[in-house]
């Protein structure tokens, strides 16, 4: 089995020797037990060192996790010949109680309403060739009264609008001037994203060269293009369906006034063939992509749009989905292919969650918060190093099959303390094979053992 400790001496440029041996006594911990992982169930599965005090001390202890999290990915997931983009999205945990730090009310896809529940948003790189993703940095989102109050102003003037019947007069109110669209008022959302991205791009330096950041239809917008221009990225996001987009105007100049900049509008219905760029079926279902450079009257730049149809050929019912990105030169494949790799970032949170305490956490204390998030998601960047050896051998292996692996040696090693003497080491090795075999869902990794 990997040695843990060795595996964490890379994070000693930036931890205390005492912090990294609280770690090598926690992530196997964390990798063997079945339960919540709290404190006190990381403190009963661990090796001796890991007292509840020890992993108490750890939870309170300030982590630079930003650099954490790099030199782990630098050290033993990084890959020269790769290239990777950036890939942000947050994540809701919900919280009962009162008093944990950052509790409020954040909306939750799956209740589909605001929950009270901590929010944390995350940035992560994302391998094209591995096509998966690896957390490289981890905040909680936590609202000022202020930001509390905009918001809340947004919304009732938003619901105000919706309500007045009366519609007020076309066009252009009097008296108002062109703006420029490239100087924007951050939210501060996006002011917090922005800090976080410019933070990573000054922490990896000249090691990897990032041209795209890619987030949800939530940052389709120009304050988020230019905030990630800003940072010296390209955004790839996603559009509402009912966008208002124009083509590009290519008759000839009226004679008096500015040249016409916005063509026809786009009719998501009869979009002109010359643009299609692919069209397949499949199971009665028809695809065609279009790709076209296309102007937004809220947007600073051009567009470069990508529309995908899907077409049920018996009931003759559609609908589309609007990609698009601040990079005119990418193709319609690139964009598609770099929007649903950002669902990888969807994993780490399910597998952090799910399996590495994301959701089990009790702490209430803004560090001990904080160190949780940011470890289950770090155990997220240590279970994909673990599973790459074993999936050299068989990619079917999973993270239950890894720690399934993990437990039957916790259980062996436990096993063997209380016999008088120890096997012999080839026995003892069988041993150690067999037992870790035992709960696992896929194929038992290929033992080096003769049976």
């Amino acid at each position: 089995m990997m040695n843990i400790l060795a595996l964490l001496q890379c994070l000693s440029p930036c931890l205390e020797a005492t912090t990294i041996r609280q770690m090598s006594r926690i992530v196997p911990a964390i990798l063997a037990m079945t339960g919540r992982v709290t404190m006190l169930g990381i403190s009963r599965w661990a090796e001796k060192g890991g007292s509840y005090r020890t992993v108490q001390r750890f939870f309170h202890t300030v982590i630079p996790w930003a650099t954490v999290f790099w030199l782990f990915f630098q050290h033993h997931l990084y890959r020269s010949e790769d290239v990777y983009f950036l890939a942000g999205d947050e994540c809701v945990v919900t919280k009962s109680g009162k008093h944990t730090h950052g509790l409020d009310q954040f909306f939750s896809s799956l209740y589909g309403r605001p929950v009270p529940s901590l929010a944390f948003f995350a940035l992560s790189l994302v391998s094209l060739s591995e096509r998966r993703s690896y957390p490289v940095m981890v905040e909680q989102v936590v609202r000022t009264e202020e930001e509390k109050a905009a918001a809340k102003a947004k919304a009732q003037a938003r619901k105000a609008k919706r309500k007045q019947k009366k519609k007020g007069k076309p066009g252009r109110p009097k008296g108002s001037k062109n703006r420029d669209k490239t100087q924007v008022t951050l939210t501060p959302e996006l002011t917090r994203i922005q800090q976080m991205v410019q933070k990573l791009l000054l922490l990896i330096g000249l090691l990897l060269s990032l041209r795209f950041l890619v987030m949800d239809g939530k940052f389709g917008h120009n304050n988020a293009l230019q905030m990630t221009r800003q940072c010296g990225l390209h955004l790839i996001s996603k559009l509402r369906h009912d966008t208002a987009l124009y083509f590009r105007y290519e008759g000839p100049y009226a004679g008096k006034g500015p040249p016409q900049k916005y063509g026809d509008k786009i009719n998501y219905a009869a979009i002109p063939v010359q643009y299609c760029q692919e069209t397949s079926t499949e199971h009665e279902i028809r695809t065609d992509i279009y790709q076209a450079q296309m102007l937004h009257r809220d947007f600073a730049q051009p567009l470069n749009v990508v529309i995908i149809c899907k077409t049920n050929l018996k009931t003759a019912a559609s609908a589309h989905v609007i990609l698009f990105s601040s990079d005119l030169e990418l193709t319609y494949a690139q964009i598609i292919d770099y929007y649903s790799l950002r669902f990888q970032i969807e994993f780490n949170f399910r597998d952090a969650k799910q399996y590495w305490g994301l959701e089990d956490f009790m702490n209430i204390k803004e560090t001990a918060v904080v160190n949780a998030a940011n470890l289950s998601l770090f155990m997220v960047n240590v279970s994909q190093l673990l599973l790459r050896d074993f999936r050299a051998k068989d990619s079917t292996v999973n993270v239950l099959d890894l720690k399934a692996h993990f437990r039957g040696h916790k259980y062996v090693a436990e096993t063997l303390k209380w016999l008088p003497q120890k096997p012999e080491p080839i026995l003892m090795a069988q041993i150690f094979d067999k037992v870790s075999q035992l709960g696992r869902i896929h194929i038992p990794f290929p033992s080096s053992i003769p049976p």
